[in-house]
């Protein structure tokens, strides 16, 4: 009898351990519209696992969204959320994230929206 862990299990289970069992990042949430960047340069001393090494490598020349890299990666977003607060931590990606809204948003836009919305 075959007993290799069905692959579906072992999907769920990697995830988990990829973060070491967190599911927060230390830093604030990182919004799914956050750009991220690589770094130039390298840090010596810094290990990192297999998906960070991704990450480091698709934000290198480009940016790329949280939500980019979940979808590139096939991660759950809050396991790509952890990775890359973790990278930003190291100083290993820059994270460029969206600004909070200021005021009231804009009416005219509003309108806009809502008589597209009509026209449905």
């Amino acid at each position: 009898m075959n007993e290799e862990p069905d692959r579906h299990d072992a999907l769920l289970v990697r995830p988990y351990t990829v973060t070491r069992g967190r599911t927060r990042t230390h830093r604030a949430e990182l919004e799914i519209e956050a750009l991220v960047a690589t770094t130039p340069g390298s840090r010596p001393g810094v290990t990192l696992n297999p998906e960070q090494q991704t990450i480091a490598h698709l934000c290198s020349g480009r940016f790329q969204s949280v939500a980019e890299i979940s979808a590139l990666l096939r991660l759950p977003l809050g396991v790509v959320r952890v990775l890359v607060g973790d990278l930003a931590d190291q100083g290993l990606v820059e994270l460029y994230q969206p600004a909070p809204p200021t005021g009231h948003p804009d009416l005219a836009l509003l309108e806009r929206v809502l008589d597209g919305l009509r026209k449905l």
